[in-house]
């Protein structure tokens, strides 16, 4: 008889036990469901800028205890603008958004405003639709930063090419707004400015025909570093002394400067701004102020 209670309670023991377990399962479950889950629809991740980016509003999501997507938008609008909508679908509780085009991006954003869904934009900024806040680097006053440095080396009437990015996006129109500021207050020479798209190798190509054309350029002043590490092996191939300026501050950029064969880059900070669109969106859903505007430290890094 001892035996027979003995089992019977081992038995509603371990029943008890599955059901504490089975509980405790369940609210894991829906702890898990009520954390809001964040998205971030990046350009590209073929540009390190970008991957460094999308590394910072990683680890600042994991650390708020945020659940992050992350899609890859290829510098393709339409692409961009199915991500969006696929995010809608999910409904995710923010979008970050960095465009591929700052008027191409605005369907994408009505978009996510139409399904109440709050939108920050990073590093490029939108020309339309309902943004909560816009996280960047003050790229007028890094395009002036970059011009002011060239006319401190060269002096004023020196020759300039600039390299500018994709036609469209914020970054490359103030980039270019503050380089030609600069240029007309140092009285540089601007012989040439033509988008490479902020790509290396179009950088390169663009760089071979711009030599061509102008046989006493003595500065470049490219809008990334990616165009900038370009245009130095377009120099160096026409074996040609031209003193080369990037901009972001990547990696490949400041081991560049150490190394002698670029200027300088103006260094942004695109880690700081990931982790800053982090921060905003939590504010945004927890219901508090954000500044529609949040600029991020940007210097000038040279030997």
């Amino acid at each position: 008889m001892k035996k027979i209670i003995m089992l019977m309670t081992g038995f509603l023991l371990a029943i008890g036990l599955m059901g504490c377990d089975k509980k405790e399962e369940k609210a894991t479950a829906e702890q898990q469901k009520e954390k809001p889950t964040l998205a971030l629809v990046i350009s590209t991740l073929n540009n390190p800028f970008f991957v460094t980016l999308k590394d910072g509003a990683e680890q600042k999501a994991k650390a708020l205890g945020y659940e992050l997507l992350v899609l890859d938008s290829q510098n393709d609008p339409a692409k961009e603008l199915a991500n969006v909508e696929d995010l809608t679908v999910k409904k995710v509780s923010a979008i970050l958004i960095n465009p591929t085009d700052s008027s191409a991006v605005v369907n994408a954003i009505r978009m996510a405003n139409q399904a109440k869904i709050p939108v920050i934009t990073l590093d490029r900024g939108a020309n339309g639709g309902e943004v909560s806040s816009h996280v960047a680097s003050d790229n007028v006053a890094g395009g002036e930063l970059a011009g002011n440095y060239i006319a401190e080396k060269l002096g004023a009437g020196a020759k300039v090419i600039q390299l500018q990015g994709i036609p469209g996006t914020s970054a490359a129109r103030d980039r270019g707004e503050g380089f030609a500021k600069a240029a007309e207050a140092k009285h540089l020479a601007v012989v040439a400015s033509q988008p490479a798209d902020f790509d290396r190798t179009k950088g390169l190509n663009v760089m071979e025909n711009l030599l061509e054309a102008n046989k006493d350029v003595q500065a470049v002043f490219a809008q990334n570093d990616e165009m900038a590490l370009g245009a130095i092996k377009a120099i160096e191939a026409a074996q040609r002394d031209v003193l080369v300026v990037g901009f972001d501050g990547t990696d490949e950029g400041v081991n560049a400067v150490k190394s002698g064969s670029l200027a300088g880059t103006v260094a942004q900070q695109p880690a700081l701004i990931g982790e800053k669109g982090i921060e905003v969106a939590a504010k945004v859903l927890k219901g508090e102020a954000v500044e529609s505007s949040i600029s991020v430290p940007l210097k000038m890094i040279t030997l």
